[in-house]
This record gives structure tokens, sequence and C-alpha cells, in this order.
């Protein structure tokens, strides 16, 4: 087993870089979902979402969380795999929808997408593959596995996960396809339609489509799937600088450490918020795609190998786990900003990263 001190003195250095960019990034879909669905300012959504998290994490902590993430994510099955169905009921034909986007472009139905089994597009199912792979690396789930009540908990949990994520992954696809069925046609640019990545699809199918009641249910519903990830993970953050630096590293012994850890998640914040705001304003043209993932990979590549490594090789030591962090924190940056810009091969690298 790894020795306590490694994860004190690593685990908060490398983890609050990513997290903090991780947690910018919902906030940023935050102002762009109250954009979307209400018409409201982008920068008044943003601090809103970022003042309801931030209010019952304080008064909350962990298990307000844990609590809000139950209700938030049933919220969130409920909501995408039952719009699909909803909409496969009125359209009456999956041959319909086949058919429209064969004619608008083959790649479209291409299980190899645009172009068929080239290099391209296997980088690319590669690159999407490998996003699954930083759970094993996210601090956020880590924290969940330490709350479990006995082993027998994790069994039902690994059922619950996997249904849950084979059903609204499915149904958030689904959307998508259903998005370019609906609102599209031959020739048209998907962006100027949906937005930057086509990231407003969602929205724009319930507000078209579905009666005021529903729509203000589907709000509900990309905010609860935003802010339950904000809240983990600024709970996490700040836990990790509390307890695994402050109180183990410093040897600080403070009178009311849940007054520190408030200061330091309020601080986290705020550094996430002015991220996001200003991201925004020098970056018009970002999708939310890519600031989630540029945070999930930080996260996921600093500790998915060493997790891993830990499990299944026995010879694994202090120093393997240092270089193992160290590495994968250096190569997010280098492989996003620096081998994407390769001749030739940048590409492919802009695919898999």
């Amino acid at each position: 087993m790894l020795p306590a001190t490694l994860y004190a003195s690593l685990l908060p250095l490398l983890c609050q870089f990513f997290v903090i960019i991780y947690v910018s990034a919902q906030i940023d879909a935050t102002g762009s979902a109250f954009e979307s669905f209400l018409g409201w300012n982008y920068y008044t959504g943003a601090i809103a979402g970022f003042a309801i998290v931030v209010i019952y994490i304080f008064y909350g902590g962990f298990v307000a969380v844990a609590w809000s993430d139950v209700f938030q994510g049933s919220l969130m099955f409920l909501g995408l795999v039952i719009l699909p169905i909803y909409i496969f009921f009125h359209i009456g034909s999956v041959d319909i929808v086949h058919q429209k986007l064969k004619m608008m472009d083959p790649g479209l139905v291409n299980i190899w997408g645009p172009g068929g089994p080239n290099a391209i597009n296997i980088a690319a199912i590669l690159g999407y593959a490998m996003i699954g792979l930083g759970f094993m690396g996210s601090p956020q789930v880590f924290v969940r596995f330490m709350s479990i009540k006995n082993k027998q908990e994790i069994n039902k949990g690994r059922w619950v996960a996997l249904i849950f994520t084979l059903f609204t992954d499915a149904a958030a696809v689904t959307i998508g396809i259903l998005g370019r069925y609906l609102f599209t046609e031959t020739g048209q640019d998907v962006e100027i339609i949906f937005g930057n990545g086509a990231q407003n699809v969602l929205p724009q199918m319930v507000d078209t489509l579905l009666p005021m009641l529903l729509a203000a249910v589907y709000i509900a519903v990309v905010l609860a799937a935003i802010m339950s990830t904000i809240d983990s993970l600024l709970v996490v953050a700040s836990s990790a600088i509390v307890r695994d630096f402050d109180q183990q590293v410093l040897k600080n012994h403070r009178k009311d450490h849940a007054r520190y850890s408030r200061k330091v998640t309020l601080v986290m914040a705020i550094a996430a918020l002015a991220i996001a705001l200003t991201i925004s304003v020098l970056s018009p043209t970002r999708t939310i795609f890519w600031f989630v993932i540029f945070g999930w990979s930080g996260i996921a590549a600093t500790f998915c190998p060493m997790m891993i490594l830990s499990l299944f090789w026995k010879g694994y030591n202090e120093r393997g786990a240092i270089a193992s962090m160290i590495t994968g924190f250096l190569c997010v940056p280098l492989f996003k900003f620096g081998a994407t810009s390769l001749p030739g091969l940048g590409i492919y690298f802009t695919q898999v990263a």
C-alpha cells in the first residue's frame, strides 16, 4: 500500500489546478444553460448558478452534496431517457430518421463516421473511449467509495453506476441524432443552428417540442447535471487542502476546521468563477465540451495511472507513484497544446486528446 504521506504531499497540489478548471467549465455551462433556456444574460446565469451551489455546500457540507447528488442524478436519468422516447413516439418510426440522416450525409449513419474506417475516425473513437477510463482517476468518485458503509454496498453501487451510465449516455447521443433530424437540412451549418460545438441542441429541442411546464423540468435537469459536478469537486478539493495538506503536511491543528474548509471552498469557487468569466470574454467561440474535457483529462491523467498500477503491480512504490502523477499532469498540456500542432500528426493527436 502506498504511504499516506505521498497522497498528503502531492494530491492537494496537483489536484487543485485541474479541479478549478473543471469547475470553471461547469460554471460556464451554467451561464450557457440559463442563456439558452431562459434568455438570461450569460454572466447573470453563471453567477446565479455559482451562488446556489456555494450556499448549500457552505451550510450542508458533504452530506448535503451526497443527498443533492441522489436527487439530481435521478432527475438527470429520467429527463435524458424520457425525452428521446417521447420524440420517437411522435415521429413514429426509426426508419424515417435513418433515411433523412442518410440523405443529408451518409456519414451520419455510418458507425465509423464520415469517410468510413480511416485513421482519423479510429483516433477519434479511441479518444472518446478513453474518456470513460478517466473515472479511475477521479477524486469525486473516490470519496463516494470512501463513504460506503461496507463492501456489500460496493456491488450495488457498481450496478447502479453501469446502468445509469449506459442509459444516460445512449439517451444523450440519441438526443443529438434526433436534433439533426428535426432541425437541420442538407448543406446547413450545424453550428449556426445549434451554437458552438452544437451544444444548444437539447435546449432548442426542449423549447420547441415540449410544453412550458415540461421545459421547466428540463431546465432543472440540465442545471442538476452541472451543479452535481460542481459541488462534488469543490468538496473533494477543499477536503484535500484542509485534511491532507494543512493537517498532515503542515501539521496545523486548528480549532475549527469546518470554518477553514468553508473559506478554502469559497476561494476555490471564486477562482473557478473568475476563470470561467475570463475565458468567456477571451474565447467567445469556445465549446463547453472542450473546456470540460481539458479539466477532466488533467484530473484523470494525474491519478488514473497511479490507481491502476497500485492495484495490479506489486513492485509499484513511492517513487513510481510520484513519477506517474507528475508525468500524467505534464502530459495533458503537452498533448493538448503541443502535439496537436505537429505537422501531419497534429490532427490525430487532436482526435485522441
